[in-house]
Formats: C-alpha cells, sequence, structure tokens
C-alpha cells in the first residue's frame, strides 16, 4: 500500500468555496497512468494534477475523472500553490515539465501566481449547428483552436443565460466549446462547457484562455486585459499576451489537505 499525500485547492479566486476546485498530488515517481486515472475518478474533479520533482523543476500531468488532458490552467496553478505553501519551494518560480505541452512555468509574486503557457492558434471556422442549437443563439464569430471552439456573442447577458443542451454539446467533436463576449466591469467574460472530458461545465479554465487572449488583445487592441469567466462559482484572472506566449495571473486557497492509500 502506497501512501501519497493529496491537496484540494480552489484556484482563480481568494476565497475557498469560489474558483476552480483541482486536486493536486506530489508524488516521488509516476504511477501507472491506470492508477492515476482511478485516483482523478475517485477525486471527481474538473482536474487532478500529478508531480514529479525533476532536479530542481517537476513533471507534471492533468487528469479529469475520465481522461488525461493535453493542458490545464487552474490545476497547474493550484499544483504551484501547493509547491510554494506546502513543500517549501524555496524560489520564485517553478518550472513544470508537460509531455503534451512542454515547458510551463508559474511565477509567485506576493499572493498571486502567474502561468507561463503557450499561446493557442486560432483560425475562423464554420459554427457547427449543434452549438446553434445546443445555446439557442448564433454567435457573432467562430473560431477553432487546438481544442476547442471560441464562440463569440456580442453582450455578457448572452453568456450568463445559457443553459446549454449539454449532450448536444457532446456531440461536437472537440475538447469543448469557448462562449465569451465583451465585459461588463472586465474586458471580457466567457464560460467554458466540456462534456467530451467528463466535465459539464468548468468554473475556471486556464487553458482556455490560451485561446482566449489573442483573440481579445486583437479586438481589443491592448496586451493587458482582466477577464472573468461567468460560471456559478466565478473566476478572476489577468491576462497577458506576448508574442507566442500568454501570461494569466490568479490567486488560489487550500481547502483540503490529506492523505490517500492506493
Amino acid at each position: 500500500m502506497k501512501k501519497i499525500k493529496l491537496y484540494q485547492v480552489d484556484a482563480f479566486t481568494d476565497r475557498v468555496f469560489g474558483g476552480n476546485p483541482a486536486a493536486v498530488c506530489v508524488l516521488d515517481a509516476w504511477l501507472e497512468n491506470e492508477t492515476m486515472q482511478q485516483i482523478a475518478a475517485e477525486n471527481n474533479l474538473a482536474e487532478t494534477a500529478f508531480v514529479v520533482p525533476k532536479g530542481q523543476d517537476y513533471e507534471i500531468t492533468w487528469f479529469t475523472p475520465t481522461v488525461e488532458v493535453d493542458l490545464c490552467g487552474h490545476a497547474t496553478l493550484a499544483a504551484a500553490h501547493v509547491l510554494f505553501q506546502h513543500t517549501g519551494y524555496a524560489s520564485q518560480a517553478i518550472k513544470f515539465h508537460s509531455r503534451r505541452s512542454g515547458l510551463l512555468t508559474v511565477v509567485k509574486n506576493n499572493d498571486a501566481l502567474t502561468l507561463d503557457f503557450p499561446v493557442d492558434t486560432l483560425k475562423p471556422a464554420e459554427t457547427p449547428e449543434a452549438f446553434v442549437t445546443a445555446l439557442g443563439k448564433a454567435p457573432q464569430e467562430t473560431y477553432k483552436g487546438k481544442t476547442d471552439y471560441l464562440l463569440i456573442y456580442s453582450s455578457q447577458a448572452d453568456v450568463e443565460n445559457f443553459n446549454p443542451d449539454i449532450a448536444l454539446i457532446n456531440t461536437v467533436s472537440a475538447r469543448g466549446v469557448i462562449v465569451s463576449a465583451p465585459g461588463d466591469q472586465v474586458d471580457f467574460v466567457s464560460r467554458f462547457f466540456c462534456p467530451q472530458v467528463g466535465i459539464s461545465e468548468d468554473p475556471v479554465t486556464g487553458s482556455a484562455h490560451t485561446t482566449l487572449i489573442p483573440y481579445w488583445s486583437e479586438r481589443l487592441g491592448k496586451k493587458m486585459m482582466q477577464a472573468r469567466q461567468l460560471s456559478k462559482r466565478q473566476g478572476e484572472l489577468v491576462c497577458e499576451l506576448l508574442g507566442e506566449r500568454v501570461k494569466i495571473t490568479g490567486k488560489a486557497v487550500t481547502y483540503l489537505q490529506g492523505e490517500i492509500e492506493v
């Protein structure tokens, strides 16, 4: 029987019960993928991050309750929070190595953490009819990134009021669909529906902002932006476009510390 430290962290928020919860398992060495998938399913959160030391850096991977994913922002933020707050990691920056997304850096600045992620590449796309039916309203613009669709609407109220048919969204081949619009109090708002990875609506999605940031930066003519994800839990993000990289800043708080046996 192996004992593993487990933390549950609310990311992109400064309060417990806000933002997006993620589990973080700090390992000495990699477990079998099947075991990590079972742990993520047992945790039953949007994502569980697993980290393993690699010299002064860490390797990282992420699982939803059903699949391993290419990139997860909020669980990376949560993992960095755990290493800074609970393991005594001394440097102000942590380098994570992902086998699917390359080098990811998280920098600590007082109580804020900044993710440094690769930017997504967007191309205009036809709007899948299933999305229009599922959401009940056609978007003004539609784009396709590496894994997700991005649908642009005219107002924050549009994004707030969606009550989508998740089963219908699940029929489109994509990790998920991001719906976004100009914000009333922030530069832009969004929501993210991703049933194909086992999550009807993700509360706050760092990886989706690698898609959102280049779009809104070009549209608004600015590099620095404030964003809000309008799930029930909500989340606040400070976003910056830096060429082929994006910086996403948020806070995180620990909800739970424990130990699991596998």
